[in-house]
């Protein structure tokens, strides 16, 4: 499935990697320079008046810090409930077999 690169290979992907990182260090120049100007921004309590760039940057950081913390929520009651499901079996199996039926 894998296989090792020669030296010419290796070189080939050491350039394509190097080319593409520079492409992107000036897309990401491009990126805030076209958008450097200001603008306010309204709060609920206060107006700001900021640069788009650091706009972007916050709403971008914003929404990361939102899909992590949900994500970590969603896997805390996912656990719960597979706790409670676990807990409710156990329980079931329990009285199933008391009562002299088979488990399953």
């Amino acid at each position: 499935m894998f296989r090792r690169l020669g030296a010419d290979d290796y070189q080939g992907r050491l350039w394509a990697i190097l080319i593409g990182l520079f492409l992107l260090a000036l897309y990401v120049i491009a990126f805030i320079s076209q958008n450097d100007r200001r603008i306010e921004v309204d709060f609920v309590l206060f107006t700001a008046t900021v640069s788009l760039i650091w706009l972007i940057v916050l709403i971008l950081a914003v929404g990361v810090l939102g899909g992590v913390l949900l994500s970590q929520l969603y896997r805390r009651r996912g656990r719960h409930r597979r706790r409670e499901a676990d807990a409710g079996d156990a329980e079931l199996g329990g009285r199933r077999e008391a009562e002299g039926q088979p488990r399953g």
